[in-house]
């Protein structure tokens, strides 16, 4: 079984940034892609990014690019996603997820990959 807590959400305002964690409490972190997804009020939850194991392959949806990162720590079971250039539309509770493969270098951007997803953090960016 795998836990997942988020962290680092809250208010900001349109253009600013935050950095979301995600800790898992896995003893081999390093054999899960990871991703993170969003839902807001009345949407269904959308996929936002993801990472490979390594950490070597990411992916992103196009109304993040070049704003968002996703990187991943192994060494302390934690995967982030640093939002920049936020803007109202990027307001959502965001949940991260993980999925155990064998495959060092893929990563999915399917809710129906994912096994265990954490309890979720709130964003909320003012205009």
């Amino acid at each position: 079984q795998v836990q997942l807590v988020e962290s680092g959400g809250g208010l900001v305002q349109a253009g600013g940034s935050l950095r979301l964690s995600c800790a898992a409490s896995v003893r081999t972190f390093s054999e899960y892609r990871m991703g993170w997804f969003r839902q807001a009020p009345g949407k269904e939850r959308e996929f936002v990014a993801a990472i490979s194991r390594s950490g070597g392959g990411t992916y992103y949806t196009d109304s993040v690019k070049g704003r968002f990162t996703i990187s991943r720590d192994n060494a302390k079971n934690t995967v982030y996603l640093q939002m920049n250039s936020l803007k109202p539309e990027d307001t959502a509770v965001y949940y991260c997820a993980a999925d155990h493969t064998y495959f060092m270098n893929t990563y999915s951007a399917s809710r129906d990959a994912y096994d265990y997803w954490g309890q979720g953090t709130q964003v909320t960016v003012s205009s």
